[in-house]
């Protein structure tokens, strides 16, 4: 089910929408418009109260038609109507020469008012950098190594200046390197070999090797009191292109992919954009989930449902709720087993891809300790016993077994080994939140 190389012919949807859910840490979400209001990309629509500062904005222009709210009130999706031609708000433009001398209160303050800032996250904790900080490194991962993960080659196709850009900007911000970290395995885009002002890193190695979290722990650990600063290749572009064009500007490439998809491809649209149009015709018959991101950790959304801010590629697999009389113990080769479990014999072919549906193949249960988690982490660090530590709710053990390293994405193989059939990535999220708001 991985996308072809081809971008496919699509019209844009009608509707797009900002999540804030996307970003961890809003406690206390404003919003600036209201449904009915017109909106240009890069209309401020929302500021938390706790960082009046950073402000999220309108990735496209047109009238909020809806404000949608979960449970006690949660605010979920700002919902806007799109142009059919796309008006942008004005910031201060720079030429290449204008951005090497640039001041790091002028990048801050452009980034903030422009609606990028939260492009950048801030580790540990992973929640949307604190402009009052200077973080000891910034690091950007150039692939992907999750399930299906798009072909960079083909979303940052044309970039390279805009990204350059970005990293220009970007070096205002921290004493220390830039980490552009690229596949020893796989052709990377020249725009990230070629780069300059940063120090590349070449990692080989299966999934999480593309995270970056993995990476910062083998090239500069996170240890109590340091603070480090991630961003996605995407929102490096976006800054890039803020300065040199003066405008917001969240027009992305996505991947539609998964089993079942009958042309899994790529789509020009923008972030947040409804998924309506690209599957329309697009699926085969049966009871289908839609996963915006990856299936390891991606968000479930309806068949109109919204991308999430950071995603490029959306999953289509199998919701796999029908029942399978004795399922887990008939022999067979055509399911996924990584404990090598009873009957199922596809270990004996390594290289066989599978359908892989949501079924958990069981209930939560006792936390059984099978030495499978060290097996799918490649980080020092005792994820059994740190799970362990925040269920306890233990904060000296929590540090001693490296909270400060990991965000829920770090462990989620972890969640999909897990015997136990754990939330695995859910009890990272309450661990760095009682470590940051105790």
């Amino acid at each position: 089910g991985k996308a072809q190389s081809k971008i496919a012919e699509v019209e844009q949807p009608e509707t797009f929408a900002y999540k804030p859910t996307s970003f961890h840490g809003i406690l206390r979400p404003k919003l600036t418009v209201k449904e009915g209001d017109n909106v240009k990309a890069g209309t401020t629509i929302l500021f938390d109260k706790k960082n009046e500062s950073v402000k999220h904005v309108a990735p496209v222009s047109g009238e909020v038609v809806e404000i949608r709210r979960g449970d006690k009130r949660k605010l979920l999706e700002i919902v806007i109507l799109a142009d059919k031609q796309m008006e942008y708000e004005s910031f201060k433009k720079y030429s290449v020469s204008d951005i090497a001398n640039v001041t790091r209160e002028e990048v801050v303050e452009n980034l903030l008012t422009s609606g990028t800032w939260p492009n950048i996250t801030q580790r540990p904790y992973g929640v949307i950098a604190d402009p009052e900080e200077t973080p000891k490194a910034i690091f950007i991962s150039a692939f992907d190594s999750h399930p299906l993960a798009p072909d960079y080659n083909i979303l940052f196709k044309g970039e390279d200046q805009y990204f350059q850009a970005g990293l220009d900007v970007l070096k205002k911000l921290t004493t220390g390197n830039i980490h552009l970290n690229v596949s020893a395995d796989t052709e990377s885009p020249a725009m990230f070999t070629n780069a300059n002002n940063v120090e590349v890193n070449k990692i080989s190695g299966k999934h999480p090797a593309g995270n970056v979290g993995v990476q910062i722990h083998h090239i500069d650990p996170i240890n109590k009191g340091d603070v480090v600063w991630t961003l996605d290749p995407f929102g490096v572009i976006q800054i890039g292109k803020l300065f040199l064009e003066g405008k917001y500007d969240a027009s992305k490439v996505v991947a539609l992919a998964g089993s079942e998809v009958q042309n899994p491809q790529y789509y020009k649209t923008y972030a947040g954009a409804s998924i309506k149009k690209m599957i329309e015709n697009n699926i085969k018959d049966g009871h289908v989930r839609y996963v915006s991101g990856n299936v390891l950790t991606g968000e479930k959304i309806a068949k109109d449902g919204h991308i999430g801010f950071r995603d490029n590629l959306v999953t289509v697999i199998p919701e796999g709720d029908e029942y399978e009389l004795l399922g887990w113990i008939k022999p067979t080769t055509d399911k996924l087993s990584f404990q090598r479990a009873f009957g199922l014999l596809s270990f004996l072919n390594p290289k066989k891809e599978f359908v892989v549906n949501t079924n958990t193949k069981g209930e939560p249960r006792a936390f059984v300790q099978t030495g499978v988690f060290e097996q799918v982490t490649p980080m020092d660090i005792y994820p059994t016993y740190l799970l362990k530590a925040i269920l306890a709710e233990d904060f000296d053990d929590m540090e001693a077994l490296g909270i400060y390293e990991v965000l829920e994405e770090d462990l989620a193989l972890c969640e999909f080994v897990d015997v136990s059939k754990h939330d695995v990535q859910a009890i990272v999220r309450e661990g760095l939140d009682l470590m940051q708001y105790s």
